[in-house]
């Protein structure tokens, strides 16, 4: 993510969204699903972190966990967490070769202008070992547009999102559809995928 606007809000609003996502990421059986997934003591990495809760669980449950998010009041309380190795970066400085045993993007990549999308995906894939878990979730639509507090998103059909997966060499082993409520106050349909590359 590198849209200013975006980023000043969550720099804004960092405690109240991670409030939220605490409470949320404690009982997320995606999350669950996604640490049983990754070998024991693999290298896993959150991308777009926020304030380091998931991340955090990751690195409880063993995992070797490098957070990433272009916030840095996010990535200065991710960092507060003694085993989670946290910097400030965007989807752009996705680098790496066969480096992770899994990516998680938690509603994160839906911040990405849709033209940046397939680069991302394929920065991720190179990123990942072989059969490596990428977990992602993002909400459906079909458009481009900010939402009540300023923030960019993509939206995404389920199809569209499916087949951007597979062109970018991921398998698609399972969808969850849901509904939330955002930092906004809105609520909105979502698809979460689990994939392995």
């Amino acid at each position: 993510m590198s849209d200013e606007q975006t980023i000043q809000v969550y720099d804004d609003r960092t405690a109240e969204y991670a409030r939220k996502n605490e409470e949320h990421a404690i009982s997320d059986p995606r999350l669950k699903s996604f640490i049983e997934a990754c070998p024991t003591g693999g290298r896993v990495l959150d991308l777009g972190c926020g304030p380091g809760v998931t991340a955090n669980l990751m690195a409880c449950a063993g995992l070797i966990t490098d957070a990433v998010d272009a916030s840095a009041e996010m990535v200065a309380m991710a960092s507060q967490y003694p085993d989670v190795n946290a910097r400030q970066a965007t989807f752009h400085q996705i680098n790496g070769t066969s480096i992770y045993d899994g990516v998680w993007a938690n509603f994160c990549l839906l911040h990405a202008p849709r033209a940046d999308f397939p680069t991302h995906l394929a920065a991720i894939h190179t990123a990942l070992k072989p059969n490596g878990v990428f977990y992602i979730a993002l909400k459906l639509g079909t458009d481009e547009s900010r939402d009540r507090l300023g923030r960019f998103y993509t939206y995404y059909t389920a199809e569209d999102l499916c087949a951007h997966l597979e062109t970018a060499g991921f398998t698609v082993v399972d969808q969850v559809f849901g509904q939330g409520t955002g930092l906004d106050g809105s609520v909105s349909d979502y698809i979460s995928v689990a994939t392995h590359a």
